[in-house]
This record gives structure tokens, sequence and C-alpha cells, in this order.
């Protein structure tokens, strides 16, 4: 049996030393650090050789965190958050709090409310969000489970969890939503 309180105790440790994780998430195993560590951000891009121009997607636990790191999002956008029938990647305009690494260059971020239990803990636990970029060298295909990560991705990350590894269940990445100022929304991939 897999012990879920010591992963989330692991994860909390290596983030907050600017480490990085490798972790299931609602949609396909991530690369995640401290979302406010620019150091730990860098070392993501590295661990997943992205270039610095492509931005990262942020998870955070609950629908009213987006208004701590959004500047004047849609009134109802709580609401319409909540709503979402399956796993939603929201890219807004106008980031708050993040370092520069961590926002697209037009000053827009990414964000997706967890609904997957393990995560929605962690993120409650280290009271931060973090970033949550697909566990796969940058160009190469997305390993849809665990067993078919990169070794090189497996064996640069600080901590690798170990609930879900046994995990065969293929999930879809999210769904992403451009939303303007309007709340108005432009899909990006459905």
């Amino acid at each position: 049996m897999v012990d879920i309180e010591n992963d989330i105790k692991e994860c909390i440790r290596v983030m907050s030393a600017g480490g990085t994780i490798l972790y299931p998430t609602d949609t396909v195993w991530g690369i995640g650090c401290d979302a406010l560590n620019e150091a730990a951000a860098e070392r993501v891009f590295e661990l997943k050789q992205r270039p610095k121009e492509k931005s990262l997607i942020i998870l955070l636990a609950d629908a009213r965190d987006i208004l701590e790191y959004v500047a004047a999002p849609p009134p109802d956008i709580i609401a319409m958050v909540e709503a979402f029938d399956r796993p939603t990647t929201v890219i807004y305009n106008n980031a708050l709090g993040f370092p520069p690494n961590v926002v697209n260059a037009d000053g827009s971020i990414a964000i997706r409310v967890t609904t997957d239990p393990f995560c929605k803990a962690l993120i409650k636990r280290f009271r931060k969000p973090i970033v949550s970029t697909s566990a796969n060298v940058s160009g190469t295909p997305t390993a849809p489970v665990f067993p078919m990560i990169d070794h090189k991705i497996v064996a640069g990350a600080g901590y690798v969890v170990h609930h879900r590894r046994n995990d065969l269940v293929v999930a879809a990445p999210s769904r992403i939503i451009k939303m303007d100022d309007d709340g108005n929304i432009t899909i990006i991939r459905d």
C-alpha cells in the first residue's frame, strides 16, 4: 500500500527547498515545483528541455484562489470554474505574484483548479500554487501513464510520487481555454 501522507510530506519538503517533483494530476503525470519560486521553475524548464518562451500551467486547489493570482478576473469566475465538467486550464490576462519565467510574455497565466484529491491535498498543505507541465521532454509525446515517462525525467526529479504509479488508465490532457477581461472564452484545445 502506498503511503500518500509520506508522498505529500516529501513533495512539500522538496518543493520548499526549490526542487522539482514528478506527480500524478487530474490529467497526466506532471513535473512540478513551487510556482512562486523562479529558480525552481528554471529547474522545470531544464528538466523538460522546454524553450523559455513557452509558459507553464499552474495548479490551484480552490477556485477562490484565482482571485489572489489574477488581476480583475470576471466577477463570476468562481462559479464558472466550479461548473466545469472536466479538467480545464484557463488562460487569464494579468497574472499576479508569479516570477517572470512562469508568466507568458504577454502577462497571461494558465491556471487549472484541480479536482484530483492528491493534488488538492498537496496544494492545500503546501499553501502555494504549484507548476504542472506534462512529464515529457519538450517536443516528444506526452507519456499517458507512469511506466512510459522518459527515464531522464524520472531520474531528474527531486522526488517521484509513489501514488498512482501502477495506474494504467489513460486520462486526456486538459481542455484549454482563454478568457479575456470581459469573461469571453476562446477554446484553444478541446
